[in-house]
């Protein structure tokens, strides 16, 4: 069974893609690991010498009972999507998240992250924001991001951004076996500008060696990348954009600028973010 890793801050963003979550278990049968984490405030012991253990004491209560306040709400989420037969584990772990997080994907043995991102569908926060990038550039797993605005619906098509290199095969095999499981199709983009270098040989090998998966190519000649990659999603009906990357640089030279603008008011889908293997 495979396992997927949640951090919540139980906010409504977090909320939101605990649905997501939810279903993306159901189609890949997988538990969920529901990671919440807090940081104790670091307190100078010669000023609290009586109460100091106990300071921290109150304080790891406080969290835990506010943990346990929450879990009965999600507990109600899952039995109104009928998936309270997914097994739901939890942690709850004081420190740095993203510290935190690396532990818990290692000894969990985690397959896939999943996380809500906050702002009103600003990409631009979504994907430079402190926690989201950190976790892209910090794991090694692939990372659902939902933004808050965007609600479940069933996942029909996945777009799948592509530079044709050798290594984002492994990638695109991985999409496709999700996307089997969803019963979607899988639409490849590649942008291709004047400075391009891919040759038409190697697009041709591509379609041979994905012909027998659900997978449509296209290459659409533009200068304008930013501009492509979103009139594809609208046009072409994206539920779910896959990237590859490890860089957190990336995802600020795509979406900045008048591009987040145009997006954040025309679209808001989840991204799957594929790491370099």
């Amino acid at each position: 069974m495979k396992k997927i890793l949640f951090p919540t801050d139980f906010s409504d963003a977090a909320t939101n893609a605990f649905v997501h979550a939810l279903e993306f278990a159901k189609i890949v049968n997988a538990e969920l690991i529901l990671l919440h984490t807090f940081e104790i405030p670091v307190y100078d012991s010669q000023f609290f010498p009586e109460n100091y253990a106990s300071i921290y004491s109150s304080i790891e209560l406080a969290k835990f009972e506010a943990f346990k306040e929450e879990i009965p709400k999600l507990r109600t989420i899952a039995i109104e999507r009928n998936a309270e037969d997914i097994v739901v584990k939890h942690r709850l772990m004081d420190g740095d998240l993203i510290y935190n997080l690396k532990n818990a994907i290692e000894e969990d043995k985690v397959d896939f992250v999943i996380m809500g991102t906050t702002g009103n569908s600003d990409w631009t926060k979504f994907f430079v924001g402190s926690n989201t990038s950190s976790v892209i550039s910090g794991v090694d797993v692939p990372v659902f991001c939902v933004p808050v605005d965007a609600k479940f619906k069933k996942i029909k098509t996945i777009g799948f951004t592509t530079r044709y290199r050798e290594k984002d095969k492994e990638e695109l095999r991985k999409v496709l076996k999700i996307a089997k499981k969803m019963n979607a199709k899988v639409r490849s983009l590649y942008v291709k500008t004047t400075s391009s270098d891919v040759a038409e040989s190697t697009v041709k090998e591509w379609e041979r060696e994905f012909a027998n998966e659900d997978v449509e190519f296209q290459v659409l000649p533009s200068d304008e990348v930013k501009d492509t990659i979103l009139d594809f999603v609208l046009y072409k009906e994206i539920d779910v954009v896959a990237m590859i990357t490890h860089k957190r640089s990336f995802f600020e030279s795509i979406f900045e600028s008048s591009f987040t603008k145009k997006m954040s008011k025309e679209i808001s889908v989840p991204v799957l973010i594929m790491h370099e293997s």
